[in-house]
């Protein structure tokens, strides 16, 4: 379990405040990626056999996820007790993956370690899987998640200064049967500043222990001159989270006025529009029509909403196609727009227009205003 930095970390007195945790949990979901740790115990009296390699490779095929970086860490009397070289598998979801992981972990117990040391072995994981998130933080890179899926006889989260009584296998010689040994008060510091979940199965003769803990580092603060104080956890979450929040405001902020928009404009779509028509220089009474979203009325003709003009011809149709207004003529007689005879449809573009239904060398102009 090497990490890129060698910097020694301890348990943090200052805990994270909950906008905090939230925040580092947003850090890791946006990136992906998880450290897995595979801590299985050689000695005999685990009692491996063909069960645990099956509910081994379960595990690493259902609970695996593109982006996770495997390490596996035997243990006995001491942490790798073979001195096999540590290495990590960054799990990228590819064909073959899996095999390389199965093939990595010892799946058959050694005749010759006898002992267990398990509360040196949870030292070594839990300081090491700290370790590589607050290097992570050191080089502003996303913090992930991390679990530890343990395979052992040993019993897991002891109280500091383990004895014969709670578990036989710790050797004599171990600093952790000593209650106040610097080892024994480091383990149980980090076993108390970790957020550590746990869930277990027994099986014949071990259990498999799956220890999760969620995107976490070590807050240091420190004074500063000027009355201040200088911490590490808040600029990092600044420096992470300011271009996705900026980015997510915008989304937002465009979902939000885009929805303005629709919204408005299902009103406009809703809201039938009033035309005032006016016949200028006849004594015909004014007129009032209404024109709603996809309907059109015709100039000319019988209809009931017809807009009246010489002769009984359809001259042509003004139609509502969404907020926009078009008229259309029919060419069964002339119709002027603009002071110009049209013959293909025309935008209006206005909420006042004229327009001119010539008869028998007789202008007869209509003015329609249109309120929307």
């Amino acid at each position: 379990m090497n990490s890129s930095c060698e910097t020694q970390i301890i348990p943090s007195q200052q805990p994270l405040q909950p906008w905090q945790k939230n925040a580092l949990n947003w850090v890791a979901s946006l990136h992906g990626g998880r450290d897995v740790v595979i801590a299985i115990d050689l000695t005999e009296s685990v009692g491996f056999n063909d069960g645990t390699t099956i509910r081994l490779r379960q595990i690493v095929e259902d609970s695996l996820q593109p982006n996770d970086t495997v390490y596996v860490v035997p243990f006995a009397a001491t942490v790798n007790p073979l001195n096999s070289p540590e290495s990590s598998i960054i799990f990228r979801g590819k064909a073959g993956e899996i095999e390389t992981i199965i093939q990595a972990i010892p799946t058959e117990s050694v005749l010759n370690l006898k002992n267990t040391d398990i509360q040196a072995a949870e030292l070594y994981i839990y300081q090491k899987l700290a370790q590589i998130n607050q290097c992570r933080l050191s080089q502003n890179l996303p913090v992930k998640p991390q679990s530890v899926v343990w395979i052992t006889d040993a019993p897991l989260f002891t109280e500091a200064g383990i004895t014969s009584e709670v578990w036989i296998e710790t050797p004599a010689e171990s600093p952790f049967r000593v209650r106040d040994s610097h080892l024994s008060q480091t383990r149980q510091a980090w076993l108390e500043v970790l957020p550590l979940k746990k869930r277990s199965l027994t099986l014949d003769s071990y259990q498999i222990t799956v220890v999760d803990i969620p995107p976490t580092v070590q807050e240091y603060c420190t004074p500063a001159p000027g009355g201040r104080e200088t911490c590490l956890v808040g600029p990092y979450l600044f420096n992470q989270l300011w271009l996705p929040t900026t980015a997510l405001f915008i989304f937002l902020l465009g979902s939000i006025l885009g929805l303005g928009f629709a919204v408005n404009y299902w009103r406009r779509l809703q809201k039938r529009w009033r035309l005032n028509i006016d016949f200028e220089g006849t004594n015909q009474e004014a007129q009032t029509n209404y024109l709603a979203h996809q309907q059109k009325i015709t100039i000319g003709g019988e209809g009931f909403n017809a807009i009246s003009c010489p002769g009984t011809e359809i001259r042509a149709y003004l139609e509502r196609k969404n907020i926009q207004m078009y008229l259309t003529p029919t060419g069964l007689a002339p119709i002027s727009y603009r002071g110009n005879e049209i013959t293909t449809k025309q935008k209006i573009s206005t909420n006042y227009f004229t327009i001119n239904c010539p008869q028998n060398g007789k202008d007869f102009y209509i003015n329609i205003k249109v309120t929307k």
